[in-house]
């Protein structure tokens, strides 16, 4: 789910550049202890603090961070009498006995039109599973199941986990070698600056986090495969299939109308198709090269095909 995705990258961001700032402004440079450690070994600790600092809080914050841009309402097991809700915490909870966690996640709605879901949290043992209303109302039960699956097989998969440690590998290398790069282009100038260095170091890190963004989409979109596969695995291949043709048939027809948009509840009806506005991909900006590489997940048809092949279909 790329909410998810992006939510993680911008905290993560302005966690690295507020550290940045800080250590600029607080004067704690390579001046201060290189010399009794060596200058590559001091910007290499520094780098691996700042790179795994802002990734691991990133992580340590995302259910709550997610509740608070989403609007996410967590329903409580115990006292909730909505029939659809209890279905859907239900079938959360089976899915994630089913797939061997010991406690169960949040269950959570939030207002969306837009057929959408999505599962964070710190560990397996601190998770949420959130939909939108818009998925409720446009998909049938057994495409829903299919999804709720597949945001339980993330979670089972540890992706969050194994998603942070390769954002601060990244961070890491993005800060020690703008670093080291605005070292070399500053030798033995004496025009330099520290505000013209940082400024420098400050645009590096961005071009190279950008170019390191590519490894960590590539991650995303590999992870969706697994996703997918596991979801199968967990509610049948049939509902996740469903699902994933659900969602393809949203993405390639979207609605003409408003009044279209607004009878959405039986896809195979419409031949204008649904709504092109849902964020479990991102299939509808992927025009180029270029904007796959950015891309937190794979074409929808890419994902159906490789199911199929999976589940032999």
């Amino acid at each position: 789910m790329n909410k998810r995705v992006v939510l993680f990258l911008m905290v993560n961001l302005m966690f690295m550049l507020t550290i940045s700032i800080i250590v600029r402004l607080t004067s704690i440079g390579v001046n201060s202890f290189a010399p009794d450690i060596g200058v590559y070994t001091y910007i290499a600790i520094i780098s691996l603090v700042v790179g795994f600092g802002g990734a691991f809080f990133s992580l340590l914050i995302s259910r709550w961070m997610a509740k608070k841009a989403y609007g996410v309402k967590v329903i409580d097991p115990n006292l909730v009498s909505d029939p659809v809700q209890q279905r859907l915490v239900k079938k959360v909870h089976q899915f994630a006995s089913d797939a061997g966690l010991a406690v169960m996640p949040e269950v959570g709605i939030y207002q969306d039109s837009s057929p959408n879901a999505f599962a964070t949290g710190p560990s397996k043992r601190k998770s949420l599973v959130a939909v939108s209303s818009g998925l409720l109302e446009s998909m049938t039960d057994s495409e829903v199941e299919g999804v709720l699956a597949h945001e339980i097989a993330h979670i089972a998969n540890d992706d969050m986990v194994t998603m942070t440690l390769l954002q601060g590998v990244v961070n890491s290398f993005v800060f020690f070698l703008a670093y080291v790069i605005t070292m070399f282009l500053f030798r033995g100038s004496k025009n330099g600056g520290r505000l013209k260095f940082f400024l420098v170091r400050m645009c590096l890190e961005m071009v190279l986090g950008i170019l390191g963004a590519m490894v960590v989409y590539w991650f995303s979109r590999h992870r969706e495969y697994r996703a997918d596969t596991g979801g199968a695995q967990l509610c049948g291949h049939s509902k996740m299939m469903a699902a994933l043709k659900k969602l393809q048939l949203i993405y390639d027809k979207p609605l003409k109308s408003l009044e279209q948009q607004r009878s959405r509840y039986d896809f195979s009806r419409s031949s204008d198709g649904s709504i092109a506005c849902m964020k479990i991909s991102s299939e509808k900006k992927m025009g180029s090269q270029l904007a796959k590489l950015f891309s937190t997940h794979p074409p929808m048809a890419d994902r159906i095909a490789r199911l199929s092949e999976s589940s032999g279909y």
